[in-house]
């Protein structure tokens, strides 16, 4: 099993701004490993994620920071592609790359988005991914025709830092299948979109696959999003449906082990209900280190 990962996911609120830099800054000196950044253009109160991101990478040392997830039906892959190499290069090799297929259509739309079925989706997120390797990877002229991206004699420009990681934010069947297939991650969706107990089969699903490419499963970085909060209440037993974690750091430390070793999961990140400084400490000084242990004794 790969090094366990934790970070923190923050809602990009421009009423928060100084708060999003001063919690993201102290995420940083504690010693977490991720940032995510949610990534819904159409919401009003939100900046724009990759810009967010942009300032936060240069306000930090350490902190490796991804969109969680970027909307692709608003952000085409050539210039998120370019975007993404643009921001590891400047950070020195700090950006990684969640990307889902689309969600709030009504939302994309009023942005001058196109509105796709779900298999239309799934089709230009796999053409959206051959381009953006292909933009890291190349030299020289890049040509690429799919249906729903194009390219005609591209110059790629320079490479990124580092190997960029493209985690899928994947909950349907398809998507999960073709995340096995060909990114090199899977960001769990929150319980609200996908409930604790399909976390099994989604796994199982992504590794259908890894198998079906021959890949090594261990390759696949397994994401999962928190949402709950570390409180004084005892909690107790495995998190089901789609309620948030709510306990002590002891209870945290609990269910994150289990997710590690019975569920496949190498990477936590938490989404406190309400993101305050205090919430992030406890989460780096007592449940990091606590499911680090356990999973190392596992």
């Amino acid at each position: 099993m790969r090094t366990v990962q934790f970070g923190i996911s923050l809602a990009p609120n421009i009423a928060d701004m100084r708060k999003l830099r001063e919690l993201a800054c102290l995420a940083d000196t504690l010693g977490l490993d991720l940032l995510g950044i949610q990534d819904h253009p159409y919401v009003s109160r939100f900046f724009d994620s990759m810009s967010l991101i942009s300032v936060l990478l240069a306000e930090t040392t350490r902190l490796r920071i991804f969109p969680n997830v970027a909307s692709l039906p608003l952000r085409p892959p050539a210039l998120l592609a370019k975007s993404a190499a643009s921001l590891d290069m400047l950070s020195g090799g700090r950006f990684e790359l969640g990307i889902g297929s689309g969600a709030s259509w009504e939302g994309i739309a009023a942005m001058g988005g196109q509105r796709r079925t779900p298999g239309e989706a799934i089709q230009a997120l796999e053409e959206g991914i051959a381009i953006m390797r292909a933009i890291w990877n190349g030299q020289g002229s890049l040509r690429y025709d799919g249906k729903y991206y194009s390219l005609h004699g591209l110059q790629p420009g320079s490479r990124p830092t580092h190997t960029i990681g493209i985690w899928v934010g994947a909950v349907g069947e398809r998507m999960l299948h073709l995340t096995g297939r060909l990114a090199d991650g899977w960001a769990a969706p929150i319980v609200s979109y996908l409930p604790y107990e399909r976390w099994g089969w989604a796994q199982e699903t992504i590794d259908s696959g890894v198998r079906e490419k021959g890949r090594d499963p261990s390759s696949i970085v397994r994401v999962a999003n928190l949402v709950g909060s570390i409180t004084h209440r005892q909690g107790g037993g495995q998190p089901h449906g789609n309620t948030p974690l709510e306990g002590k750091s002891s209870y945290w430390i609990e269910v994150l082990t289990s997710l590690a070793l019975m569920t496949g999961f190498d990477t936590f990140i938490f989404w406190p209900e309400i993101p305050t400084s205090e919430q992030i400490e406890l989460f780096a000084r007592e449940v990091t280190p606590g499911v680090r242990e356990a999973v190392a004794k596992g």
